[in-house]
């Protein structure tokens, strides 16, 4: 999945920046706080919700991917066609070929950009299904665990110690495998 869920993590990681500079200095008046990280895209990249909805839309797609392939297959042809015998025929049926082929060429491309642009909208849908169970899990092991804050990327450095993610996603895995 690209482009969105990067947005999406960006767009979260500076909201917590501001928080940051006002928690911090709180933290420290009080003796210090447990603060965790959480790489939120590889949580999106792996959590076992996003992956089954990864796989679902690959299905969903395929059939269409295949009739395009097909019609890409066909325009290879046409346009070896043209190549080999465009010379050999008559003004009008090299024009005519060569019009085929360029209809086919423009359809082909206006195919590939509407499904891209249903596969975009469909792994958003899917993201966004996914999105609350991704926070709920990072929010109930942080509160478990006794974390104050947890810090989502993209962060500047964060050491192993406080990175989170592998049980998030033990976590998110656990609640994938429970009957719902």
């Amino acid at each position: 999945m690209n482009g969105q869920p990067t947005a999406r993590c960006r767009r979260f990681g500076w909201l917590l920046w501001p928080m940051l500079f006002a928690v911090g200095p709180a933290f420290a008046q009080e003796g210090g706080g447990r603060i965790a990280y959480v790489d939120m895209q590889r949580l999106i990249d792996s959590a076992p919700q996003v992956v089954a909805a990864r796989a679902q839309l690959q299905a969903e797609f395929a059939e269409r991917d295949r009739a395009l392939d097909a019609d890409a297959k066909r325009l290879a042809e046409l346009d070896d066609r043209i190549r080999r015998e465009a010379d050999l025929m008559s003004t009008d049926d090299a024009r005519n070929l060569r019009q085929e082929a360029d209809a086919l060429r423009s359809s082909i491309q206006r195919t590939r950009d509407r499904l891209s642009q249903e596969l975009n909208s469909r792994i958003d849908q899917e993201l966004d299904k996914a999105w609350p169970d991704i926070e709920a899990s990072v929010a109930e092991y942080a509160r478990e665990a006794g974390y104050d804050l947890v810090v989502g990327s993209p962060v500047i450095y964060a050491s192993g110690r406080v990175d989170i993610t592998d049980r998030v996603l033990d976590r998110l895995r656990q609640s994938s495998q429970e009957p719902r």
